[in-house]
């Protein structure tokens, strides 16, 4: 799901970070980079601590460990790594992400929703709202396991629910000034 809607973004996301947490172990997060800087064509790598946020690049949370976004006032946005206890019971989680980063830019942040099990990303979803950012979710028929992206729906955080093939077209009229 992740591949089919970056590869569906192209360019547009040229503009933007793209900053992703996958229940993923070490070693793996790795190999999950390579793969979206191939099939996207764009700078992607797992996250270091530390690193300055930039347009135009993925970053992806390292197996084991919780990635944020730290500012300082108008400063840039930085990646910070964390080896804190698991959250929804996964190590990374999306919730700390999505918090953090509702709080580094606010009303500035889109978050996605995709497949996936349990309840990650509907806590830090809301704070992303909260923020005046938005969530989409990838709706019940197209995903494989309907947990997290259910969670955010039932939560009634959504501003949209789509079919995958429908987030990329989405997200990028968003990224042309349409509203949510």
């Amino acid at each position: 799901a992740l591949m089919d809607m970056l590869t569906d973004l192209g360019p547009s996301i040229t503009n933007y970070p793209v900053l992703i947490t996958q229940h993923m172990p070490p070693t793996f997060t790795t190999i999950l980079a390579e793969h979206l800087a191939r099939c996207t064509r764009k700078v992607a790598l797992e996250a270091v601590d530390g690193e300055i946020i930039q347009p135009g690049r993925i970053y992806v949370a390292p197996g084991g460990k919780h990635m944020r976004v730290a500012r300082q006032g108008r400063g840039d946005a930085t990646i910070v790594l964390g080896d804190d206890a698991p959250i929804n019971f996964c190590k990374p989680a999306v919730d700390p992400l999505f918090t953090s980063a509702a709080n580094a830019w606010p009303g500035g942040v889109l978050g996605v929703v995709l497949t996936g099990m349990g309840a990650d990303g509907a806590k830090g979803g809301a704070d992303i709202v909260a923020s005046g950012g938005n969530i989409i979710a990838q709706d019940e028929a197209t995903s494989v396991v309907w947990g997290m992206p259910g969670a955010a729906a039932n939560a009634g955080i959504c501003a949209a629910v789509l079919p995958l093939k429908e987030i990329a077209p989405r997200l990028k009229r968003c990224f042309l000034g349409e509203r949510m």
